[in-house]
């Protein structure tokens, strides 16, 4: 069997409806679209959601929430990950690198989350550490450098 001998099972697909094509068809003249109107013409019809000039159901329900496009770039960090990178610097490319951070992230923020399990050295604008974290990674011997 190949790929242009597959066909489908006998009575499994239904013909296009061909309207338009004389009164023996059942769907001739009109064609099933009624007398005149808008959506009787050639291209006629009112567009996805309109509602005939009231005010659509997308325009009348309230709008809620956001999504930052710096978030979709920024990894989230945990303190007890900080361990997998190898050495005592830890740069963006060095998370990376250990598979903590995805490749495509341009700036990742450490979490504190867990224990700070050797003492690290954090470095680089691209690397933000909260409050917690910058206190766990202090206790432990680390540093952190903007």
């Amino acid at each position: 069997m190949r790929l242009n001998e597959i066909s489908p099972g006998p009575g499994s697909k239904r013909a296009k409806r061909r309207v338009g094509r004389g009164p023996g068809s059942g769907w001739g003249k009109t064609a099933a679209r009624g007398q005149k109107g808008q959506k009787a013409r050639s291209g006629g019809g009112v567009r996805p959601g309109f509602e005939g000039g009231q005010l659509p159901l997308q325009m009348r329900i309230p709008k809620f929430g956001f999504r930052s496009r710096v978030g979709l770039t920024t990894a989230e960090v945990r303190t007890s990950e900080l361990g997998q990178v190898d050495g005592d610097e830890v740069t963006l490319d060095s998370l990376k690198a250990a598979n903590v951070v995805r490749r495509d992230m341009r700036r990742a923020r450490i979490m504190l989350s867990g224990d700070v399990a050797r003492a690290v050295n954090v470095k680089g604008a691209d690397i933000k550490v909260t409050k917690g974290a910058r206190a766990a990674i202090e206790a432990a011997g680390g540093s952190i450098a903007e």
